[in-house]
């Protein structure tokens, strides 16, 4: 609540040094009152350049290559190589759309299990979204539930340290162009020297609509058996407003860019993976993987 100044207390208020002698003039209650309003007005104006909304350029991604049935077999990995979990690639079409889950099981019993539904008529669209983290290798248990359509979203955290439960729930408006758990998906579907701006809902639990710039960054060769292939860098740029930018550096959380590498051969594949899984998290790569036989 807002309180209002009693000025004519203020001017009956003998002003004075702690009791001691005055040391200066006395200053005027018309100054304070113009330092008090200039303060204000320059508060003002700050809190509307940092919070005031930025136009969204919002622009769906069209469909280059459709996406199919298919299972893929994934390693998670410290950015020094150290396994960390096992996990699948799952996607199948029905009905006009296509599910895709990716799951890691980690050595200690955590899982990481993220479901994106969509559709690939003409253009890429989020249908809904799912996402569970459990365990300890996470800060805190998750559910976080988001519909593309209506915008709702549905969040349910548990602590590891006291078991307290909480649940947030609400809707947002989303552009078209949102695209969690799909990343890769648009990365493979941008021609080799184009970049896009698209969108993504990161859960603090607290939802917040962050810009994604999704650009090139050069080649790299890369090994398949003994064939050497090109593969594409991509760099996914957070693109954070002002206000929010200098909030996270001052706390010391400014989100690091997300990096992967796509073979473009004829038919794009996904080859490797940089960055958090989750908000706040360590950078961890992911990779491919291949069936092998025990020894």
């Amino acid at each position: 609540m807002r309180r209002s100044v009693d000025w004519k207390r203020l001017r009956n208020r003998p002003w004075h040094n702690a009791g001691r002698r005055p040391v200066g003039a006395h200053t005027s209650c018309s100054t304070v009152r113009w330092v008090t309003g200039a303060a204000t007005l320059g508060l003002l104006v700050l809190v509307t350049v940092l919070l005031w909304p930025r136009p969204l350029a919002a622009a769906p991604v069209p469909v280059r290559f459709v996406e199919g049935s298919m299972h893929g077999f994934l390693v998670l990995r410290t950015v020094n190589g150290a396994l960390i979990a096992s996990g699948d690639l799952l996607q199948v079409g029905r009905g006009g759309e296509v599910e895709s889950r990716m799951v890691f099981r980690f050595k200690d019993g955590s899982v990481f299990d993220e479901t994106v539904v969509f559709t690939q008529q003409r253009v890429f669209t989020l249908q809904s979204y799912r996402l569970v983290q459990r365990g300890p290798v996470f800060p805190e248990d998750t559910e976080i539930s988001l519909q593309g359509a209506s915008g709702k979203y549905y969040v349910k955290t548990k602590s590891h340290k006291d078991g307290r439960e909480e649940a947030i729930d609400g809707t947002l408006d989303l552009p078209p162009d949102v695209y969690n758990g799909m990343v890769l998906t648009i990365a493979k579907n941008l021609p080799k020297v184009a970049s896009e701006n698209v969108h993504l809902v990161a859960f603090t639990p607290k939802p917040l609509l962050i810009e994604l710039e999704l650009a090139p960054a050069g080649e790299h060769q890369v090994l398949v058996g003994e064939l050497t292939k090109t593969a594409i860098h991509c760099v996914f740029k957070p693109q954070l407003g002002i206000g929010f930018k200098l909030l996270a550096t001052l706390l010391g959380r400014v989100p690091p860019d997300y990096h992967a590498w796509i073979v473009t051969d004829e038919v794009p594949a996904f080859v490797r993976f940089e960055g958090p899984l989750y908000t706040t998290g360590p950078v961890w790569r992911i990779e491919l993987s291949s069936p092998r036989w025990p020894d």
